[in-house]
């Protein structure tokens, strides 16, 4: 990763089905409208929630587990307004594993739409809070990919052939390297500066703003 005087890249590390990540989404919008060319935005997908119906019920209950985390995602994002939440999620929509969302974005990124990747995102993170849409289902992805008018045979060839997984891989290495604790994480000065959770708007922009007015190549050798 590098940043200069002119752009600065902003790794930005999440899993689909983290309510953080929901919650953090209108920052990520504010930050590309705020800085636009000023900085590169790339999205990573990390393994949070890779197998939901062991995680959730190890955690929360074997019984009640998932009514438990519903209750416990209503009550994380009802004090932000524009983080609304469905109240089937998790009581009566439970999806098995993100991973399959996050290889259907990869193989998105493989196509002439990669632009669109940000706006996909999105649109299954909606689908999931909003609208209680099983996210782990593929032919949900891939109706939803639709409506953005990616191609859905395009996208299943970039899964048969290995490609979306690979890229997927790349994402879950990058994040063992950099120490990915969770999501979401915000990477920014070549790794030097990493702010992980519920980081605020206003924290995010200052550090931005820092970097842009003291570039990377000023940082300390000591």
């Amino acid at each position: 990763m590098t940043s200069s005087a002119k752009n600065i890249a902003v790794d930005y590390f999440s899993d689909l089905l983290c309510v953080w990540a929901w919650i953090a989404q209108p920052r990520l919008e504010e930050l590309e409208k705020q800085w636009g060319n000023e900085i590169t935005l790339r999205h990573h997908f990390v393994d949070i929630f890779g197998d939901c119906h062991q995680k959730i019920p190890d955690k929360w209950g074997l019984d009640d587990g998932f009514d438990k985390f519903g209750d416990h995602v209503q009550q994380s994002a009802e004090p932000f307004e524009r983080a609304r939440v469905s109240p089937d999620v998790w009581h009566n929509v439970q999806p098995r594993s993100s991973a399959q969302a996050h290889l259907v974005l990869r193989a998105a990124g493989l196509t002439n739409r990669a632009q669109q990747l940000p706006a996909l995102a999105k649109r299954f993170r909606e689908a999931f809070f909003c609208e209680a849409q099983d996210i782990s289902d593929q032919d949900v992805l891939l109706a939803l990919a639709q409506e953005l008018g990616f191609n859905a045979d395009e996208l299943l060839g970039k899964l048969k052939d290995g490609s979306a997984i690979a890229a997927y891989s790349t994402d879950l290495r990058r994040s063992s390297e950099l120490g990915v604790r969770g999501s979401p994480t915000w990477i920014l000065n070549s790794g030097r500066q990493v702010l992980y959770g519920n980081v605020g708007y206003r924290i995010l922009s200052a550090n931005i703003e820092e970097l842009l007015s003291h570039p990377a190549d000023e940082a300390s050798w000591c």
